[in-house]
């Protein structure tokens, strides 16, 4: 009996399912919990599409099926005023949660099935004969969206390819078959059975085209085009031995694409005027050129909106020759990793393609503060920009940023030159509303401090909901007060290596003196406010408290916070991620306060916290009940003790790190993984004794 595991859009969440057979009046995943087995496990993954441009994967429509997903074996009626209204209800809770309130009744699965059949969820599939039972089981709930891992040649993996040809492919409409290593004849069959495919992921599949013999027999290629006359999306990211033929065929057998990868692919270029002037009949049958691709462009330029060329050594000259291809009106372009890029390069495609909404520049060092005000003045409908890693960047180029009106998320992660006071000068200038700025990525940059913060934090719009200021040093509670201040609507706070925060500025407290005698005496007040009575916290200023919406917070590395200020503002009953790795004052009892603070989490990291230790674990393990993903290592007091009360409490389980545990020996691990054994991966490098202790 095989497994299946439902995770929700935030990662790790995770919900056992069960395979089929199984009595009509019960939901599919009803008895999960009592018939388990440690192959064949699949996971149900909420995804939103972010590269080539798509937001999300198609999916059937709920109304062509039933409650039960089966297409008419079971019948329920047309669902009542009063399921509508549970509906209505369910749809305010977290994905996982709906999951969970439809084992209560009839009533409640039937009406928890609209969330449930989300077109964005992607169903994780190993290959391997135990996953059978689970294809089959999502062929009866019409399933639209797959991925399948593990994949090689072996008749086991042909079984599983058949099974899901003949149980899913006439509803598939997204597979994903990266990594994967199909025989030529093994995906031809499988692609002949999925007859509204609309989004195919082939990165890295390189055996297909190894031979170049895929899609060589004209009846063959005749056929797989009939069955791709509907595909929209084609993934080919990383695969270093397709050539022009092979990419001809395939493409060919695609009449309607509209978004491509070719990201990491070995692309060659020619110079010369002949660019794009040469047929089909000079396609290269060992390389993979860029006069080919620039053809396949011309001859497509009407449909295809979204292009992906990362790391392909993209040429100046071959991003104009693609900028000026007639009647082509690029939306989204990812050019991450092109060093070779020049700033004249990137002005000619913003007059030429000045449609575009996503454009991903990261990694392309030859271009500086030209780049961006190109962007600015020729890319007026920008929304997703990408500038990580350009270390020529300045504030000067920044300020060009005002021009983006329709701008919603940002990255000048790694631009070392960038400080924010140009960002903060385009964001502030007064004859224009800001841009609704919804995610903002400014780590690693080095020269951020307090002050031009302090300024870009004021003009930034209510809109934000994610922030990244990881690994900028330089800033201190200051920062971290305005934040709570001002933008009290995150619900991403990342802080990582930002060692100057302390316990102040977590508690909304003025800074303390920094006279040497008054220390101890604040120290005593610190603890004793977070020891005293259980009344809510009542800071003197804007605390961390105050980002009632935070489901992700990252500390790690902030070495001066201890438990005086983590167990009096880690309460947040939506947090669903939390790091506080590498904080060496954290202790048993901050571990319990957080347990009762943040019931919710999902995902915890407390690598390299020395002093938790059993007993601590012990109380909190209980208030953790959803917990999937879990990181101990290097946690040095942790017996097998913990490993016994986690797998008492933490039934969801997914994945743990006991990584250079002394306390915790093989045998505990072989005991944890039998008393939990949907656990499906378990890091244990260097336990039972190893030092490898780690010196900040």
């Amino acid at each position: 009996m095989s497994f299946l595991c439902f995770q929700s859009p935030d990662p790790g969440k995770v919900r056992p399912l069960r395979t089929p057979p199984y009595p009509s009046s019960l939901p599919p995943w009803r008895d999960a919990n009592t018939q388990q087995g440690k192959q064949g496990r699949a996971t149900e993954t909420a995804v939103k599409r972010y590269h080539i441009g798509s937001t999300g994967t198609s999916g059937a429509d709920p109304n062509r099926h039933n409650c039960d997903g089966s297409g008419g074996s079971t019948s329920f009626p047309r669902p009542s005023p009063r399921k509508s209204m549970l509906t209505y209800i369910l749809s305010f809770l977290p994905l996982s949660d709906q999951k969970e309130a439809s084992l209560v009744s009839r009533a409640w699965y039937c009406a928890a099935q609209n969330a449930l059949r989300e077109t964005n969820v992607q169903y994780n599939i190993p290959v391997s004969s135990a996953s059978l039972p689970a294809i089959k089981s999502l062929g009866l709930r019409g399933i639209t969206c797959i991925s399948l891992t593990n994949l090689d040649d072996s008749p086991a993996s042909h079984e599983v390819l058949e099974c899901v040809a003949y149980h899913l492919g006439p509803h598939l409409q997204s597979l994903c078959l990266s990594g994967g290593s199909p025989s030529e004849a093994a995906f031809v069959a499988l692609i002949l059975g999925c007859p509204a495919l609309r989004i195919l992921d082939l990165s890295g599949c390189n055996s297909l085209f190894t031979s170049g013999m895929l899609l060589a027999q004209p009846e063959t290629a005749q056929r797989v085009q009939q069955v791709l006359s509907g595909l929209c999306e084609l993934n080919l990211a990383g695969l270093w031995d397709l050539t022009d033929l092979s990419f001809n065929r395939l493409s060919s057998c695609a009449p309607s694409l509209e978004r491509l990868s070719l990201a990491y692919c070995h692309l060659t270029f020619e110079l010369g005027p002949a660019w794009g002037s040469l047929g089909p009949q000079d396609s290269s049958p060992s390389q993979l050129s860029f006069h080919n691709l620039l053809r396949f462009v011309k001859e497509r330029a009407g449909r295809l909106h979204a292009l992906d060329l990362s790391g392909t050594g993209l040429l100046p000259e071959a991003l104009q020759a693609l900028g000026q291809v007639a009647g082509l009106q690029l939306q989204e372009l990812s050019l991450n990793g092109c060093q070779d890029l020049s700033t004249e390069a990137v002005a000619a495609l913003c007059r030429l393609q000045s449609g575009l909404i996503s454009l991903d520049l990261g990694g392309c060092s030859g271009l500086a503060d030209g780049a961006l005000v190109a962007i600015s003045r020729g890319l007026g409908h920008l929304q997703r920009l990408s500038l990580r890693k350009l270390q020529r960047l300045t504030d000067a180029g920044c300020t060009a940023l005002g021009g983006l009106q329709e701008l919603q998320i940002l990255d000048l992660a790694e631009c070392c030159l960038v400080s924010g006071w140009g960002l903060a000068q385009a964001l502030g200038s007064g004859h224009r509303a800001p841009a609704p700025l919804a995610s903002l990525s400014l780590a690693y940059c080095a020269s951020l401090k307090d002050a031009s913060v302090l300024s870009l934090i004021s003009v930034l719009s209510p809109s934000l909901r994610v922030l990244d200021l990881s690994s900028c040093v330089a800033l201190t509670n200051r920062t971290l007060q305005a934040i709570c201040a001002y933008l009290t609507h995150l619900s991403v706070l990342r802080l990582a290596w930002c060692k100057e925060l302390q316990d102040w500025g977590l508690l909304g407290l003025g800074e303390p003196s920094e006279e040497p005698t008054q220390e101890p005496q604040l120290h005593q007040e610190l603890e004793h406010q977070a020891s005293g009575p259980k009344e809510p916290p009542q800071p003197q200023g804007p605390s961390l408290l105050m980002l009632r919406a935070l489901q992700e917070l990252d500390l790690t590395a902030c070495s001066k916070l201890t438990d005086a200020s983590l167990a009096k503002v880690l309460q947040f009953p939506q947090l669903k991620q939390l790091s506080l790795s590498l904080l060496p004052a954290l202790t048993d009892k901050g571990l319990v306060a957080v347990a009762k603070g943040c019931p919710s989490l999902e995902h915890l990291v407390l690598s390299h916290c020395s002093l938790l230790s059993d007993e601590g674990w012990a109380q909190a393990a209980s208030s953790w009940p959803r917990l999937r993903h879990l990181n101990l290592s290097s946690c040095s007091q942790l017996t097998e003790q913990t490993l016994d009360t986690i797998g008492q409490a933490c039934k969801q389980l997914r994945m743990l790190d006991v990584s250079m545990c002394p306390g915790i020996s093989m045998a505990a691990i072989r005991h944890f993984q039998a008393q939990l054994p949907q656990v499906a991966c378990i890091q244990s490098r260097f336990v039972g004794g190893a030092d490898l202790t780690l010196t900040l």
